[in-house]
């Protein structure tokens, strides 16, 4: 029996776990929660995680679903990018190769994932001989930008996620470089929407940490609001052309807000996004 099989890697943001396991819990077969042993974070900063965290586990673990794998996450001879790749690869053998391997990060949260599911169900064939036929499946991000005083700003265009595959060969995140098969469902990214404070820990800690300019791009962050976001441009926190124009939805909880924002409007049009239409989605993602 091939199974759904779903990674979270847990780090000083995991209480927005409490967001994300229960968008996947009900439709996934197993799921896993990797913690480096000593609580460091890819830089090698040092984060707590709260006993209640451990605690709140158990109480919603309800089908007894959920593994902790801890390991040495941190290697300090290796980059961000390149811890973070090396966790990804020990949290897939753990998951088990043959099966469906969905990674997903604490502030990724997922709209529809039975929908997810059954189109990966679809898709079986490719478990049959999986290292021959590497695929990633993209769905694709709303990437929530700044919580302001009735809502949130997301970005307008949404972006590809490689949250899926069959075989986990990760070059960089996530991503394998190996054929990928387009999506049209939502994940929530509660990617920028948080404290400056937390942004500052974000910047420093992740696989991205050397790409970005944290000053110029915090300095337009803080300056945005629900009033002025229209006659801003240029939002990205690498190359910031890459996000055009910020969108507003209305709510001041995840719940408000998924139940607020029509994402099947905010995502491309096509249904399916093969080869002979990409080149239109892709243009139409970027325009």
């Amino acid at each position: 029996m091939k199974r759904i099989q779903v990674g979270f890697l847990v780090s000083y943001d995991y209480e927005l776990l409490k967001n994300a396991i229960p968008q996947v819990y009900k439709e996934s077969d197993s799921i896993f929660l990797a913690i480096d042993k000593d609580r460091k974070t890819w830089k090698g900063e040092s984060f707590t995680v709260e006993d209640s965290f451990f605690q709140w586990i158990k109480s919603v673990d309800v089908d007894s679903k959920i593994q902790i794998v801890e390991d040495n996450f941190y290697c300090p001879e290796l980059t961000s990018m390149e811890c973070e790749v090396r966790e990804r690869k020990i949290l897939a053998e753990k998951m088990g190769i043959g099966n469906w391997l969905i990674q997903l990060d604490a502030d990724e949260y997922f709209l529809d994932f039975k929908e997810f599911v059954s189109f990966l169900r679809s898709k079986n064939h490719y478990l049959d001989n999986p290292k021959k036929q590497q695929v990633q499946i993209s769905p694709f991000l709303i990437n929530m930008y700044k919580w302001v005083e009735n809502g949130v700003l997301y970005v307008e265009k949404p972006t590809k996620i490689m949250v899926a595959t069959n075989y986990p060969s990760y070059r960089v995140g996530r991503q394998t470089r190996k054929r990928i098969i387009y999506y049209k469902g939502a994940v929530l990214h509660e990617c920028l929407s948080r404290t400056k404070e937390e942004l500052q820990m974000k910047f420093n800690n992740w696989g991205h940490d050397t790409d970005i300019n944290k000053y110029e791009f915090l300095e337009k962050w803080e300056a945005v609001n629900e009033s002025n976001y229209k006659e801003m441009r240029n939002f990205f926190y690498i190359e910031p052309e890459k996000w055009k124009k910020l969108a507003f939805v209305k709510g001041t909880t995840f719940k408000e807000i998924e139940q607020n924002l029509d994402f099947l409007n905010v995502l491309p049009t096509f249904s399916y996004i093969s080869k002979k239409n990409f080149g239109q989605w892709f243009k139409h993602l970027f325009k």
